[in-house]
């Protein structure tokens, strides 16, 4: 019987469970399909499209990590020294057991009520850590402290005697330790609110911004 397959030409490949060498082939381990030529080249761009858009998308993640980060460090770190929040002009507008604080620092009686439900007008003006920080009374006078953040200087109380203090900024607040008593200043929904403290009685000021 002539032979099917000559000794010159390889026998086609088997399309049964029977390999080319005429042993049975492995379940599952079907002979894998013959690309055409060039037929890869495609496969090779799709896969560089798809590795240049990962490689965008996780630096536009890493940027925006970034951002977030450095938004909530400026969120929660405290008001910094060059806050300019102070600036402006306030015009009085209520306050808070006056007559035992002004007791308790001895004032004198005529400052006493020249001082009881006074327009004070407060002018802040602030260039970072230096502020000029002045006190207008009905009728012309007026007291004017300035001092820079950190340092010390010359201050004045609301009785008019000078001293030296170093003021501070303290979480958002101008802190200032006067001779008889402790003043602190911040600016809350607009409004500058002072709070000053003596011997266990405390006195608030309120006033409106005017400019």
């Amino acid at each position: 019987m002539a032979a099917i397959f000559s000794a010159a030409s390889p026998p086609p490949p088997s399309s049964s469970g029977i390999d080319n060498h005429g042993l049975p082939r492995p379940p599952g381990r079907e002979s894998p399909p013959r690309l055409a030529s060039g037929s890869l080249l495609p496969c090779l761009q799709l896969c560089q499209s798809v590795s240049q858009r990962n490689s965008r998308w996780i630096q536009h993640m890493i940027c925006g990590l970034k951002e977030i980060r450095f938004a909530a460090i400026l969120l929660h770190q405290p008001h910094h020294q060059g806050n300019m929040a102070f600036a402006g002009k306030y015009e009085f507008e209520g306050d808070e057991n006056y007559d035992d604080f002004v007791k308790k620092i001895g004032l004198p009686s005529d400052k006493i009520e020249m001082g009881r439900n006074c327009k004070i007008v407060t002018e802040v003006v602030q260039n970072g850590n230096d502020f000029t920080w002045t006190q207008h009374f009905p009728g012309g006078r007026t007291t004017t402290n300035t001092f820079t953040i950190g340092k010390e200087a010359d201050m004045e109380t609301m009785g008019g005697k000078r001293f030296k203090a170093t003021v501070k900024m303290e979480d958002g607040k101008i802190v200032a330790e006067f001779p008889n008593y402790r003043h602190t200043a911040e600016i809350c929904g607009g409004k500058l609110v002072e709070i000053s403290t003596a011997s266990g009685a405390v006195y608030k000021r309120t006033s409106k911004r005017i400019a």
